[in-house]
């Protein structure tokens, strides 16, 4: 089931813009603490690099990604999650329409 709306949540307003817009998101912090960004990645092919470990849920729209390490290109779409591990990078393409995620953080 894809999450469509976080309750009680703070949002911080300033959009974090990476890769000239391709991708753009919002970090949000949850009443318990917890941290999570939501948002959307245009048409493109992009690699991102983690810090912590991250659950990837898709929202709307499609994309397929290749974990580091690995040759291979796995699909994700509205409803799926896939999982990257922390310190690591992971490319991510997406074609068609643009792929809507909530990004769990921990």
């Amino acid at each position: 089931m894809t999450t469509a709306t976080l309750n009680s949540v703070s949002v911080t307003t300033q959009a974090n813009v990476y890769f000239d817009g391709k991708c753009v998101s919002h970090s949000i912090t949850l009443a318990d603490g917890t941290k999570k960004s939501v948002g959307v990645i245009l048409p493109a092919t992009l690699t991102f690099n983690t810090g912590a470990p991250e659950i990837m849920e898709g929202v709307k729209g499609a994309c397929e990604y290749k974990l580091k390490g690995s040759d291979a290109w796995v699909k994700s779409g509205t409803g799926e999650k896939f999982s990257v591990p922390g310190n690591t990078s992971f490319e991510i393409r997406v074609s068609g329409e643009p792929y809507h995620y909530i990004c769990h953080f921990g």
